[in-house]
C-alpha cells in the first residue's frame, strides 16, 4: 500500500508532468537531431534489496557504451556525446524519471536507486535503507558529496579501478548519508536539498580540482537539519 509520502510525490508528479512531458518532447527533437536514437537509456536499478525496476533517462552516452552499468571515471570522456554533456550537467536526463515516479518506483527526493551489483555487495545496508525510504530523483547524498565523487573518479584510469574507488570510497559515504535522511527526513530538509540541486546545475563542467561538497550557504542549513537537535 502506498504511503502518504508516496502520495504526495504521486501528486505533484502529475501536476508536473504536463510540463515535463512537453519538455521532453522539445527534447526528442533535439536530441535525436544532433546525436540520432534511441532517445532514452533503460537501466535497470533496485527499488528495494529484492525488487528491480527500469529507471529511465535520456541517452547520454553512446549507443555502444550505454548498456556499461558502471561510473563515469576520468577516462570515460569519450562515452559521452556532445549534447549528453550539457544534458548531465543540467540533469535533464533525469526528466524521464517522472514516469517512475508516477509508477511508484521512485519518490522525488530519497537515495538515488541502486544498480543490483551494488546491493549484492552491501546486501545488509541496502535492505534496511531502501526499507526506510524509497529511491529518489536526487537526495542528501547526492548534493552533498558529488563534486568529491567526481574528482576522485576523474582520477581514475580504467572501468576496474573507477568501480573500486566507487564502491570503497564513494557508496559507503552516500550510504551513511542516505541513513541520515531516511532518519530526519522532513519538509524542511526536503527544500533544502531541492535548493542545493537546482543551485547547483551548471552549463559549465567543473574543474576536477575542486573539492567541496555543499556550498558555504547551504552547510549551516544542513548540518543544523541533520544535528541531534533536529530529530
Amino acid at each position: 500500500m502506498p504511503t502518504p509520502w508516496i502520495n504526495r510525490d504521486w501528486i505533484v508528479a502529475c501536476l508536473l508532468a504536463p510540463i515535463i512531458f512537453a519538455v521532453l518532447a522539445l527534447l526528442f527533437v533535439i536530441v535525436v537531431t544532433v546525436q540520432g536514437r534511441p532517445f532514452l537509456y533503460r537501466s535497470e536499478r533496485m527499488r528495494d534489496a529484492d525488487t528491480p525496476f527500469h529507471l529511465y533517462k535520456i541517452r547520454t552516452m553512446h549507443p555502444a557504451c550505454a548498456s556499461r552499468e558502471t561510473p563515469l571515471g576520468g577516462g570515460d570522456a569519450a562515452r559521452v556525446t556532445a549534447i549528453g554533456g550539457v544534458l548531465r550537467r543540467l540533469r535533464l536526463d533525469e526528466l524521464p524519471q517522472i514516469v517512475n515516479v508516477l509508477r511508484g518506483d521512485m519518490c522525488f527526493i530519497g537515495p538515488r536507486p541502486p544498480l543490483r551489483h551494488h546491493v549484492d555487495a552491501f546486501p545488509d545496508q541496502y535492505r534496511r535503507l531502501l526499507r526506510m525510504a524509497r529511491p529518489g530523483i536526487t537526495g542528501l547524498a547526492t548534493v552533498v558529496v558529488h563534486r568529491r565523487e567526481e574528482k576522485l573518479l576523474s582520477e581514475c584510469r580504467s572501468i576496474a579501478e573507477t568501480e573500486t574507488v566507487y564502491a570503497r570510497r564513494c557508496l559507503p559515504i552516500k550510504l551513511r548519508l542516505d541513513y541520515i535522511y531516511a532518519s530526519k527526513r522532513s519538509l524542511l530538509l526536503d527544500m533544502v536539498i531541492l535548493w542545493r540541486t537546482f543551485s547547483g546545475l551548471s552549463l559549465v563542467r567543473h574543474s576536477p580540482r575542486h573539492t567541496g561538497t555543499t556550498s558555504n550557504a547551504s552547510q549551516p542549513a544542513l548540518r543544523a537539519l541533520m544535528s541531534p537537535a533536529s530529530a
